[in-house]
């Protein structure tokens, strides 16, 4: 008698030419080790698995290396984290640079200004102060520095220049009332870089 082979769960044999063709057919998957099989010898079907004859064999038999599963899973949550602190981010700055641009507020005068409370008069100031005169001229205004006429863009060189020349670290401007007022602080910001010490402000605004 040949070896059989009885699928499991299964009652027709299959005849086998030998015992190798059993371990091969388990190689190749086409058996199971929980499928029976009868030797010529044997007077019961066992489990190949268990059949002495390939005992040795099937347990020899290494299982097939699955290949390694991609993590393929991306956690999004530190994305949306940083999204939203950048998104907030972005919002304030919008927010603020939008109320920069409505509300912009002249700077107050510096503190070394004198004003008319305190004001000495113009000849006590001669030896130490130079002259600022802002008048309006049609729609223009016009800047004087001791008389002589200045851009607005060229007063802070003119009177660095002064300074330097005369020695005069102290300004007396006089502004008339219908100077706008961003034209007062583009003077005082020029006497700022020309370095001057003190600012008599005869106005008072």
């Amino acid at each position: 008698m040949s070896w059989q082979l009885r699928r499991e769960g299964a009652t027709t044999p299959i005849p086998l030419p030998s015992a190798q063709a059993v371990i091969d057919g388990v190689k190749d998957g086409e058996w199971a080790e929980s499928d029976e099989v009868r030797g010529p010898g044997d007077t019961a079907w066992r489990r190949i698995e268990t059949h002495p004859q390939f005992e040795e064999a099937i347990g020899e038999m290494e299982e097939p290396e699955l290949p390694p599963v991609e993590e393929t899973h991306l956690d999004m949550n530190p994305l949306i984290d940083v999204s939203l602190v950048l998104l907030v981010f972005f919002i304030l700055t919008a927010t603020y640079a939008t109320l920069r641009r409505t509300v912009e507020l002249p700077p107050e005068p510096p503190p070394e200004v004198s004003q008319r409370a305190s004001l000495p008069k113009l000849k006590d100031l001669e030896d130490r102060a130079f002259k600022v005169i802002v008048r309006m001229e049609g729609d223009d205004p016009v800047v004087r520095v001791e008389g002589k006429v200045v851009a607005l863009a060229d007063l802070e060189a003119e009177m660095t220049e002064y300074v330097k020349r005369k020695g005069k670290t102290e300004a007396y401007i006089d502004v008339s009332a219908d100077v706008k007022w961003a034209v007062e602080i583009k003077v005082i910001e020029a006497t700022r870089g020309a370095e001057v010490r003190r600012i008599y402000w005869p106005k008072g605004k």
